[in-house]
């Protein structure tokens, strides 16, 4: 059986399916997204929703500080059930060395138009009385966002189909083969879809797809309290995050703490490498938890809602893998984003719609590509 025949089909409705799909709808193509079980679903489902820039790599500020200027743009016409809120980040510094850090962060951020400054232990004090005294100080990124990623994803879909994309939840891509995809619906009933072409943004699901995919889950754990709106105001990391974040052996544990619109706090964060193992691992929620008390003391009187599990699509290098899938004639790629997925979704879609249209994106594309990938493993499949 055929089905219609796309410009472009998605394989994916988390947020950067759906920002690629909205991107590519205001282009005039015709987008048909599909998703296993529904719109932002995932990893999106299970994201704290910190619009943040990042400065792991060169690569990795470029394509944050864009995003997040694009993110600036879209704010406005988000409903209010997407919670968005201004809250900016806190990066503490528990020492001397932390704050020379925070110091050459400034300095990277400043080369790229990112407002920060570096304060110190009296002003972040004054700015977030709850934290622990004995602080140094802290790296103040006030452009940096809070919001509810499900809601942004189901929004920003139902503007593409506005735009005339079409979405179907429950359908399962199974196969892809030259501009065109292989699914199964939720009765059971198998199709083939030709497309101009397919852009897999199925997060830890795309090797399911495309086996050569260097894309693994990293399960972490979150717990949201009850609600206690004036026990802090901005989002607050600490700034060996980034250590925690990106080493990729063993589980590790780091203090990041965001206030939400409803006036609850969402505790995080943690790393684990258990394949798709989805239960809590009670010792290392409660080192995170010990974590957190740590660097705000009042947290050890909150009562906690309710804790769970997601998983991020991490990549070796810890850059996405975003453009043309070279080993299967019309197929693109938008995976692999691990924690940064929310934040990067727009510019991710932006970077797609520029390749696929031939032009030049804002962003380079090439510390991105998935060639990268296609180097590093053995050939796939030419169709």
């Amino acid at each position: 059986m055929a089905e219609p025949h796309p410009d472009v089909v998605i394989v994916g409705a988390g947020i950067v399916g759906a920002a690629c799909a909205l991107a590519l709808a205001r282009e005039r193509l015709r987008v048909l997204v599909l998703d296993s079980q529904f719109a932002g679903g995932g990893s999106t489902a299970a994201a704290m929703g910190h619009i943040v820039v990042m400065d792991d790599s060169e690569a990795q500020l470029a394509l944050t500080a864009r995003s997040r200027q694009l993110w600036s743009g879209m704010v406005p016409g988000l409903p209010p059930d997407c919670e968005d809120e201004g809250r900016g980040t806190l990066w503490l510094a528990t020492s001397e060395a932390d704050m020379q850090a925070a110091a050459s962060r400034q300095a990277s951020y400043g080369r790229h138009g990112v407002v920060a400054s570096v304060i110190d232990a009296r002003e972040l004090s004054r700015l977030e009385p709850n934290l622990r005294p004995g602080l140094a100080g802290a790296l103040h990124v006030p452009d940096d966002r809070v919001l509810y990623p499900p809601a942004v994803a189901r929004h920003w879909l139902e503007h593409a189909r506005a735009l005339g994309a079409t979405l179907r939840e429950g359908c399962t891509a199974q196969e892809l083969h030259a501009r065109g995809v292989i699914v199964r619906d939720s009765a059971g009933s198998v199709a083939t879809i030709a497309a101009g072409a397919v852009l897999v943004a199925s997060g830890i699901d795309a090797p399911q797809l495309i086996p050569e995919l260097p894309v693994i889950p990293r399960k972490g754990h979150l717990l949201i309290t009850e609600r206690y709106p004036s026990l802090c105001h901005s989002q607050l990391v600490e700034l060996g995050y980034l250590h925690s974040a990106h080493t990729m052996s063993g589980a590790s544990v780091a203090f990041n703490v965001q206030p939400r619109a409803t006036g609850q706090l969402l505790i995080g964060s943690s790393r684990e490498l258990t394949g798709r193992e989805p239960g809590i691992n009670h010792a290392l929620l409660r080192d995170m938890l010990h974590r957190a008390i740590a660097f705000v003391p009042a947290l050890a009187g909150c009562a906690a809602v309710r804790a769970w599990t997601g998983f991020r699509p991490a990549t070796p290098d810890k850059l996405p893998l975003i453009g043309k899938w070279d080993a299967i004639d019309g197929v693109w790629v938008a995976v692999g984003h691990e924690g940064l997925g929310i934040t990067m979704a727009p510019g991710t879609a932006e970077m797609v719609a520029s390749l696929m249209l031939d032009r030049t994106p804002p962003v380079d594309p090439l510390p991105f590509s998935p060639t990268r990938a296609l180097a590093a493993t053995p050939p796939g499949r030419a169709e």
